[in-house]
């Protein structure tokens, strides 16, 4: 059991149980994480999708946003979809008011970039890194990237516009993996922490 990497599910906002359900399927010991004490006992970070603006005014809310800066910069595995993407962005294009970023990949990204809900898709992804055929790609008020620094690897893009990024123990999805069925991107980042663990 000790190969098990026990990685946490920020719970402030957003689709919790699928990532928890994806990482457990993935090999991963799961946990939701809302709080600094919390945190500190896992060994990645899932930041899943919701609504950027609201989950970055929670973590600050609940004294998260320091930790969680913290942990990155300490080198923690930490995967953000959609809204986690932004999160995880060293700087957005038209941020809302009071919207702050942990940081972690040197990259620009722009919000609700490929539309409203009502614009939502799903695409076949091709994946750097992910074996067996494209991954299936949840677009919901989805980000993209508009532009990335010299650390950062761009592994997919979609319709011209780079939707997954990796920066050393940092990855980041414009789509969402979780309400697919298909855990190879969780996977992927199950091996990243325990590569670190």
């Amino acid at each position: 059991m000790s190969d098990t990497p026990v990685i946490g599910v920020l719970a402030l906002q957003g689709d919790v149980r699928e990532h928890l359900i994806a990482l457990a399927s993935a090999d991963a010991l799961a946990r939701p994480v809302r709080r600094p004490e919390e945190l500190a006992e896992v060994d990645g970070l899932v930041i899943p999708g919701g609504e950027s603006t609201t989950m970055s005014k929670l973590a600050v809310l609940f004294g998260m946003m320091e930790p969680l800066r913290e942990r990155v910069r300490a080198g923690m595995p930490v995967y953000g979809t959609c809204a986690g993407m932004i999160l995880l962005a060293e700087k957005i294009l038209d941020p809302r008011s009071g919207q702050e970023t942990v940081g972690g990949i040197d990259m620009i990204v722009r919000r609700n970039a490929f539309g409203r809900q009502n614009e939502s898709f799903e695409a076949a992804v091709e994946v750097d890194g992910i074996d067996g055929g494209p991954v299936e790609g949840v677009f919901i008020r989805a980000p993209w990237v508009e532009s990335v620094g010299a650390e950062a690897e761009v592994i997919a893009e979609h319709g011209g516009h780079i939707v997954a990024v990796r920066q050393r123990n940092v990855l980041a999805t414009s789509f969402h993996p979780e309400l697919t069925g298909d855990h190879r991107m969780h996977a992927l980042f199950v091996e990243m922490v325990r590569a670190v663990k």
